[in-house]
Parts: C-alpha cells; sequence; structure tokens
C-alpha cells in the first residue's frame, strides 16, 4: 500500500482552493462562447449550470464524507459502481482537466504577452508545478492571493462596466435562443463552475472530511455563482451577448468600450492571475487523481509515489506537468471549453451515480438530488458543440478499450480487482 497524505486543511483552506479553482475560469474564457450559444438569455444558462453544479457539489460531498480518499469520482465509481466505471470516471477527468490546464495557461500567456503566448503559457506551468511540488500548505497560501486580486480585478470589471456610461437594458432583450442554445450555455458555463472536485479530491489532506468536505463544497460554489452572475449582468448590460461573443478577452473589451477605459490593464492583469490561480488548483487535482489510479494500478505503480519530505505525489505532479505542456503546443482555447466540458460531465455522471446508491444513513441530501444532477449532467453534455461531444466520445471509447486491455492484464491475484467495502 503506498503512503498516504497528511490532513491539514481546516474548513476556510478547502474553500480558498475551491474558490481558486472556479474563480475566473468561466468569466474570463466561457463567457464568450457562452453568450454566443445563449445571446441575451445567457444569465439562464448561468442558473442551469449552477443548478447541475449544486447537485454534482451535493452528490461529492456526500461521497467525500463517506470515502474520505484522493481521487474524487474515481474512487466513488469504483466503491460503489465497479472497477470499470471508477476507471471511466477517472479517464474522464485526467482528459478533460489536461484539456482545461492547457487553457489556462494559453489564456495567461495571451493576457500577459500575446506575441509570445505559447512561451509565457510554459514558464506558468512551470511555476505552478514548483508551487504544488513543494507541497499543500504553500499551494493554499498562494490561492489566498490569487482569490483576493482576481477579485478586486472583478471589481473593477463591474465597476468600469456599469458605470462607464454604455449600460443598456436593450441588451437583455434580444431574441430567445431557444432552449438547446442555453443548454449548451450552461454545459460551457459548467467549465467555470467545475473546480468545487479540487475540494474532494484532496479527502486526504482535509482534517475531519466527514465535516469539512459537506461545508466547504456548498459554501465555494455559492460564492462563485453570485460572483459570477454580478459579473455576467454587467457584461450583458454593457456591450450585449454578441460582443462578448466576438471577443477572445470579452470583460477587458466591456471595460474598455466606456468612459472608465482605464481599468481595462486591472481587468486583463486579473485575467491573467485568475487564469494561473485555475492552473494551480487543476494541477494538483490531476495529479492526486492520478495518484489513486496508480494507487490501484490502473495506471503505472511509480505515479503512486509520495515524497518524503513534501508528502505530494510528486511524481504524478511531474507527469501531469508533462502531458500539460505537450497538450498546449497544440490546443486551442475555445474548442478545449468544450472538449473539458465535455468530459467533466461524464465524470460528474459517475459521481451521481455513485450518490445515488448510498443508503439512507450515508445521504445527507434526498437522493432524487443525485437524480437530477445525473440527468443533468447527461443533458449538458449532449447539448454542447458537436465537435467537442464527438473528441469526448472518441476519448472515452480509448479509455473503455484501454480497460479491457488492463482488466485483461490483472487476472490473477496479483491485479487490482474491486476494493474492499468501505
Amino acid at each position: 500500500m503506498p503512503d498516504r497524505l497528511d490532513r491539514r486543511l481546516g474548513v476556510g483552506d478547502a474553500v480558498v482552493v475551491g474558490l481558486g479553482a472556479m474563480l475566473g475560469a468561466g468569466v474570463f474564457a466561457a463567457v464568450g462562447p457562452a453568450a454566443g450559444a445563449a445571446g441575451s438569455w445567457l444569465l439562464a444558462g448561468l442558473v442551469v449550470a449552477g443548478a447541475v453544479a449544486y447537485a454534482n457539489a451535493s452528490s461529492s460531498a456526500a461521497l467525500a464524507a463517506v470515502y474520505p480518499e484522493s481521487g474524487g469520482a474515481y474512487v466513488y465509481g469504483r466503491r460503489r459502481l465497479g472497477p470499470f466505471w471508477g476507471f471511466l470516471a477517472g479517464w474522464a477527468f485526467l482528459a478533460g482537466k489536461l484539456a482545461s490546464c492547457a487553457a489556462m495557461a494559453l489564456t495567461l500567456g495571451s493576457y500577459v504577452a500575446p506575441g509570445m503566448a505559447r512561451p509565457v503559457a510554459l514558464a506558468g506551468l512551470a511555476a505552478v508545478t514548483v508551487a504544488n511540488y513543494l507541497g499543500v500548505a504553500r499551494t493554499v497560501a498562494a490561492t489566498r492571493v490569487v482569490v483576493a486580486v482576481v477579485l478586486a480585478a472583478l471589481a473593477a470589471a463591474v465597476a468600469g462596466m456599469l458605470l462607464g456610461g454604455q449600460v443598456d437594458p436593450a441588451h437583455l432583450t434580444g431574441p430567445a435562443p431557444g432552449p438547446h442554445g442555453v443548454l449548451q450555455a450552461a454545459g460551457l458555463l459548467f467549465f467555470a463552475f467545475a473546480g468545487y472536485a479540487r475540494i474532494a479530491t484532496l479527502g486526504e489532506e482535509v482534517a475531519d472530511p466527514a465535516r469539512t468536505i459537506p461545508r466547504a463544497v456548498p459554501l465555494a460554489l455559492g460564492i462563485v455563482l453570485a460572483v459570477y452572475a454580478v459579473v455576467a449582468a454587467a457584461a450583458l448590460l454593457a456591450v450585449g451577448p454578441a460582443a462578448l461573443a466576438r471577443s477572445a478577452a470579452p470583460l477587458a473589451e466591456a471595460v474598455g468600450a466606456g468612459r472608465l477605459a482605464a481599468l481595462e490593464p486591472v481587468v486583463r492583469v486579473g485575467a491573467a492571475v485568475a487564469s494561473l490561480g485555475v492552473l494551480l488548483s487543476l494541477q494538483a487535482g490531476l495529479s492526486r487523481t492520478g495518484f489513486a489510479m496508480a494507487a490501484h494500478r490502473d495506471l503505472p505503480s511509480a505515479l503512486a509515489a509520495v515524497h518524503p519530505r513534501y508528502r505530494v505525489p510528486h511524481r504524478a505532479e511531474l507527469a501531469v506537468a508533462l502531458l500539460v505542456a505537450v497538450a498546449l503546443l497544440a490546443v486551442d482555447l475555445r474548442g478545449a471549453i468544450g472538449f473539458s466540458s465535455t468530459l467533466v460531465l461524464v465524470y460528474y455522471a459517475v459521481a451521481n451515480a455513485a450518490a445515488w446508491t448510498l443508503g439512507p444513513d450515508q445521504r445527507r441530501w434526498p437522493r432524487w438530488v443525485a437524480g437530477a444532477g445525473l440527468a443533468g449532467c447527461l443533458l449538458l453534455a449532449a447539448s454542447l458543440p458537436a465537435a467537442s461531444v464527438l473528441a469526448g466520445a472518441a476519448v472515452l471509447t480509448a479509455g473503455a478499450a484501454a480497460w479491457v486491455v488492463l482488466a485483461g492484464a490483472r487476472h490473477g491475484p496479483g491485479g487490482s480487482g474491486t476494493l474492499p467495502p468501505g
């Protein structure tokens, strides 16, 4: 059995980690394509995304209290549904979040130095890898600073958009896009909320997880939903959905269009910091899922090592950094959002299915919440752009094929088999 990780995070630390994972990604990257899908109904898409995220958060929190281990839905799927479903969840998470990491690194590079986006992205990735390698306590400390900077930048953006003289309520009265447009926007905006899994994947590093995780997940999600709603409403009122959809930096463009254009650099710096903060949390979550999968031989067992000094899964950290570096050299930013959302929604579908099987004494929310989360995940995933859905399906098919090969190789007493009841 591999070494275990130290438990040292409280509720406040876990909430900050969740905020660092969620704040920034949706506001600075997904609002544009989501506005293109939903038009003036962007806020309706945000509400749908928030509702699905809440159901997922409820299921994840209940499961994390029962199984306080690193790995999130990978562990829950194995424990409640069987090894294949756990593997599929872990596979979807790793592939989807690798795309997210690449997208965040490229966003950082685009805001800092558009002409040298990829070199800057690689430098940011290297800095984040060092921070995570040095231990989760330092990661949380850095995340606190990132969250404070991002909130200040978003406050400046809202002030610039609402007080810049370009607000027009007519921007909220455009033609309705239809249910599919709203659902597609919700699926794209879900990219922004998926960071709360970062809290669940810290299961082995949270003090008193049965109390801490169920409190931290909904609290972090509620704060982010409120912030996103204010920012999205201000952006719609300032420039309308068409301008948001056309821009690669919608919030900066919305501020720059008004009389308070001097705030635009503040927004751009905030976007760069937000991207770095999300990358910081995503990479840590990826390494811990890889650590859990390696512990059960669903990935090379060498990745299950824990650093003797820093008490982090250091080999998994380095492997994730290498894969992200390869991905960001070829990824398309907006396409990566749709691809990531497709696979992450599948990941949460497994989590909801696992939560559905919990007994009455293990549930913290009614059973129908898990059912609604499962249905919502599948519906949003199917509503995403066709290219993203097809790419996601191809990756899942490859994962299923890999599972068949691995299962055949594991026959016998040396195989990982199913986990004992927990």
